[in-house]
């Protein structure tokens, strides 16, 4: 049993995840800062230790239950606390709010974006051996392997890598390192869209409510608790994938892939 389990997928997936969580947080935390309020920081969440941003259930138990059984699952890190009545008088106090709100996802979107080139130069390392092919050729082997170390397994895509480009042990180092930025880059992308969703206590319900005209700022807090048990279900019963499903292709085609093209100079 223990053999189907596919340890190393899980172990640098859980990595990215536990690092990019604790980013999102520590924005969060760091963008309350900035705008004068000193709670987070008090508290020990302006940080990218992951301890203080763990949440048993959002952190631990579901990430690590949906890597070992491949439902797919983002998980989640404790709330950064705020309070609003310290913030600037700069901003209105919704807009604080939702500058805050955003740090999260932007943070994560940056991060993503801090991936890419450094993930094209770890790929131009791997297959700076081969021999000399035509620059096309190289180009498209170069995505090839870019698109495989974010859609496939740790297991299946070291191996891709010994069978096409004979690795050996003094190159494991790399093979890991171009596997763990393609998770982090996806996971990244993944945990923008989430968080921006307008629902419950995503992200971006603060962002749409520090932007909504006045008089409709009650009817939708009023159904923000629904929105958060509907977002809760679907997100344990496997629903929210084919909200998400359609922003990952967006994200994918018209992101990921035409930057890293830029990086490869396709």
């Amino acid at each position: 049993m223990l053999d189907s389990i596919p340890i190393q997928t899980i172990a640098v997936s859980y990595v990215a995840l536990l690092f990019s969580l604790s980013v999102h947080e520590s924005a969060h935390a760091a963008s309350a800062y900035w705008l004068e309020d000193d709670t987070a920081k008090r508290l020990g969440r302006m940080t990218i230790n992951p301890l203080p941003h763990i949440d048993i259930l959002g952190t631990l138990v579901l990430p690590l239950v949906g890597m070992v059984t491949g439902w797919r699952v983002l998980g989640w890190a404790k709330p950064v606390p705020v309070d609003p009545r310290n913030l600037t008088r700069k901003f209105t106090q919704r807009t604080g709010m939702a500058m805050i709100a955003g740090a999260g996802p932007a943070s994560n979107l940056l991060l993503s974006l801090l991936c890419i080139p450094i993930l094209a130069l770890a790929i131009g390392l791997l297959v700076s051996d081969l021999h000399p092919i035509n620059p096309l050729e190289l180009t498209r082997i170069k995505l090839f392997v870019f698109v495989r170390a974010i859609d496939l397994p740790v297991e299946q895509f070291s191996d891709l890598l010994k069978e096409f480009f004979n690795t050996t042990e003094s190159g494991a180092w790399l093979v890991f390192l171009i596997a763990l930025l393609g998770k982090m880059l996806i996971i990244n992308v993944g945990l923008a869209i989430f968080n921006l969703l307008p629902f419950g206590p995503l992200d971006g319900a603060s962002i749409l409510r520090g932007f909504l005209p006045w008089r409709m700022v009650s009817g939708f807090d009023r159904i923000q608790p629904t929105l958060s048990i509907a977002i809760l279900f679907l997100f344990l019963l496997g629903g929210i994938q084919y909200i998400l499903s359609p922003l990952f292709f967006v994200a994918i085609n018209y992101y990921i892939l035409p930057a890293a093209r830029l990086f490869f100079g396709a």
